[in-house]
């Protein structure tokens, strides 16, 4: 089977820092893969190469068997590619249901003048409602997003990647910020999507990680330090001493 996604040698330099040296990996259609490492790793670059929100230095990203190195993000995301972000992207002085209907009209391809009084479209109400109530949040609908715990932000946020019906779903730290009941919840949501949707994600939360994960990658000074189960990864001697703390990392990226 050919990957959903897959990257050759991907790479992208700031100034006279690699970021991202020479990644290459794939993913499988339905598969769980998470992305751990230190603080200033390269995870949250390496996604941005991934969404078009970075162009490569060098290096090919393809998405279903096309080349997307060079793709906008608009047509990621009609092509089936949706991203949730490690600080939430809502509009937070509008309602949950605002920003689900918001959400929704983002993902039409045939694109809503932004100006249409939304409240006035059955089909957009009915499709936000559909989606709040997913999430568990219909309940509340009529609250501003500021006013949310940061849990109930996040489920929303997420709530909202999916909006599109994605092929692959990425993650950029689901449970940051979170309780460990809150973290406990997206694991559930995360593990009960269908295996129509291939998982991404960013995570630094280990429970997470392996209760979702089916492979890991570590990455560490923008390369791939090492990959495997789960299983693999819990007793990797590298891992365990990257995370110690024993190898020290450059300055954030």
């Amino acid at each position: 089977m050919a990957p959903l996604l897959e990257t050759k040698e991907l790479s992208v330099h700031f100034g006279g820092l690699a970021a991202v040296r020479s990644v290459t990996f794939g993913i499988e259609p339905g598969e769980r893969l998470a992305l751990i490492g230190p603080n200033g790793a390269g995870k949250t670059t390496l996604f941005n190469l991934l969404t078009g929100q970075l162009k490569p230095s060098g290096g090919k990203v393809y998405f279903k068997d096309q080349d997307i190195t060079n793709a906008s993000v608009f047509s990621r995301t009609h092509m089936g590619m949706a991203r949730s972000f490690q600080i939430t992207s809502l509009f937070p002085e509008q309602s949950v249901m605002v920003n689900a209907m918001i959400g929704l009209q983002g993902v039409e391809k045939s694109r809503y003048a932004f100006f249409r009084p939304i409240f006035k479209d059955r089909v957009l109400t009915s499709a936000a409602q559909e989606l709040l109530e997913s999430a568990e949040i219909w309940d509340l609908r009529d609250e501003v997003v500021s006013s949310l715990a940061y849990g109930q932000q996040r489920k929303l946020e997420i709530a909202l990647s999916l909006a599109s019906h994605p092929d692959l779903l990425m993650l950029d730290e689901p449970s940051c910020g979170l309780t460990a009941a809150e973290s406990a919840d997206i694991t559930k949501r995360v593990r009960a999507l269908g295996k129509k949707i291939t998982v991404l994600m960013i995570a630094h939360d280990m429970d997470l990680v392996f209760g979702v994960a089916e492979r890991v990658i570590l990455l560490h000074y923008g390369e791939i330090a090492c990959e495997g189960t789960c299983d693999e990864i819990r007793s990797n001697a590298l891992v365990r001493e990257i995370y110690m703390g024993s190898r020290k990392q450059p300055g954030g990226v």
